[in-house]
């Protein structure tokens, strides 16, 4: 190569293996093909100083070379230092966290155990925070009162709830009616037997004003509001679905140091009292009719239908008068003796002889009588194909529905005579239903029906609404049945007239029949008996 240069024209340099000499070739242009040659040893020192940068430059390009290594191994120390100084922070930071942290959280799990109702939750007290410790301290001070107050408070309500319960225990089994009101007269504790005197759920008004709910009641609250410091006591009369009852009703107010704090309102129903009272003297007075008036009716009845068959065909001046006048003496004396032997079956009423009966029977020989002393009235009967079985007396029950049958077609007659000719004819319909306890025996009639006043008072001895009637029919009839231990209702009935149900107890329902009656000894309930009208 370098002989190539040479001939060229250029000055070709040429080194020994060992690089320790410089030698030169050029061509002599002037002497044709002629080279000169010429060679010099090199300067150790200088051949020291090209093995030292020749040694630097391979170096260099060796650490060039793994330059990126190195980048990399430099990268990764410095990631895990940051690593290691990122988790040093961190696991610092939670370390002071956590210190400032478990006590909150310790407090913050204690409250949410007072508030699920855990009051012995407590936060334990660590020792070197005073902070904490003060509010843990409070904290558990707190908790353990609220503890000490829970408890008292739970037995107190025990002892509360216990002697509640008695209270009603107690309220429960009398049968008068208390009411508990506030200072504004709202109900607050009302037993049952109010609620059935009143014929209302007062636990359902529980609030509300008694005023509203019993405004028969409303002026015996203004007297104690007025007076508290006395006692308001009278007698109502009380009126619910058709039915009216006699209250005795007693007011008196709860006070505390001069303020009315309550009242306290109790009643009974007194209208069985009142009636058999009311029975009792007329009783006392049929006996006293029956003694005093019948026995003169006798003589005087006989001396007047004598007086008229003798002296008759003697007396020439005016017989007319003579024969009007002693038929007068003897209707009369006729009309007073029915009258004193209606007095004188309610004053001595036998006790009944009870025994197993088929009303169905009874019905139907009560029914001849009445169609043929009222031929007009269309009687109907609606009877069961099977007899009718009750525990009873049948005469005394016969009497009972011959007074009701008579009362009817009494009631009908009064409302034909008030309709003129074009009246719908009389209807007397007798129907016995059974049901799984009694045997109801109902009487229907389209009279003039059943008055509006005093419609309780119709089964009350002397209490009619019929100029010529004594009053002691129905009455009869409800001491027949109470006797028979049975109901008697009076009610209207729909499209007019009334209806009267007697209702008895079916035999396999009586507890009291006797063993010889074959097993079904119903009392006949003499259920409700709802009359045409007053008798």
């Amino acid at each position: 190569m370098g002989d190539q240069q040479a001939r060229g024209g250029e000055v070709a340099i040429l080194t020994s293996g060992n690089e320790d000499r410089v030698r030169a070739l050029i061509r002599l242009n002037r002497f044709g093909d002629v080279f000169l040659f010429i060679g010099r040893d090199v300067d150790p020192a200088v051949l020291a100083h090209m093995a030292q940068t020749q040694s630097a430059v391979a170096q260099y390009e060796q650490l060039e070379g793994q330059r990126s290594e190195y980048q990399v191994a430099f990268t990764m120390v410095f990631f895990a230092v940051g690593i290691l100084l990122l988790t040093g922070a961190v696991w610092v930071g939670l370390t002071f966290a956590m210190r400032l942290t478990r006590p909150i959280s310790s407090l913050i799990i204690a409250a949410e155990r007072v508030r699920g109702g855990d009051l012995t939750a407590r936060v334990p007290v660590a020792t070197g925070d005073e902070e904490f410790g003060s509010l843990f301290r409070a904290f558990n001070r707190m908790t353990h009162q609220l503890e000490t107050q829970q408890s008292e408070l739970v037995e107190a309500n025990r002892q509360l709830d216990q002697r509640r319960r008695f209270t009603e225990v107690v309220l429960s089994g009398v049968s008068a009616g208390v009411i508990g009101l506030d200072q504004n007269a709202r109900i607050n504790l009302p037993n049952r037997s109010a609620s059935v005197l009143l014929g209302v759920d007062l636990e359902q008004m529980i609030g509300q004003d008694l005023a509203e709910i019993a405004p028969e009641m409303a002026g015996l609250l203004d007297q104690v509001a007025e007076r508290p410091e006395r006692l308001a006591e009278s007698q109502i009369q009380l009126t619910r679905d058709g039915q009216t009852a006699l209250l005795l009703v007693r007011i008196a107010a709860e006070r505390n140091a001069g303020e009315v704090k309550g009242y306290v309102v109790t009643f009974d129903d007194v209208t069985s009292l009142i009636s058999a009272q009311r029975k009792a003297a007329w009783a006392d007075v049929a006996r006293r009719i029956a003694h005093e008036i019948k026995n003169p009716l006798t003589p005087i009845q006989l001396s007047a239908e004598r007086l008229k068959r003798k002296y008759t065909k003697e007396i020439r001046n005016d017989p007319e008068t003579f024969a009007i006048c002693t038929d007068t003496i003897i209707r009369h004396v006729g009309d007073i003796g029915r009258m004193v032997d209606e007095f004188s079956s309610f004053a001595r009423m036998p006790a009944p002889v009870l025994k197993e009966e088929n009303l169905a029977e009874i019905v139907r020989q009560a029914a001849f009588l009445q169609r043929t002393a009222s031929p007009d009235i269309r009687i109907e009967l609606d009877l069961p194909p099977q007899p009718a079985r009750v525990f009873c007396d049948s005469r005394q029950v016969s009497q009972a529905l011959i007074n009701i049958l008579k009362n009817a077609a009494e009631a009908i007659a009064a409302r034909i005579a008030a309709g003129g000719p074009g009246a719908p004819p009389g209807e007397i319909r007798v129907r016995i239903a059974e049901d799984a306890q009694r045997v109801n025996l109902a009487v229907e009639d389209n009279g003039c029906g059943l008055p509006q006043q005093e419609r309780d008072r119709l089964t009350e001895p002397y209490v009619t609404t019929r100029a010529s009637g004594t009053g002691l029919g129905l009455a009869i009839v409800k001491k027949i049945m109470e006797d028979h231990r049975g109901e008697l209702a009076l009610e209207d009935r729909g499209g007019g007239g009334a209806r009267v149900t007697l209702r008895f107890q079916r035999l396999e329902a009586r507890p009291d029949a006797p063993e010889a009656v074959s097993g079904s000894d119903a009392d006949p309930e003499a259920g409700r008996m709802e009359a045409t009208h007053g008798a």
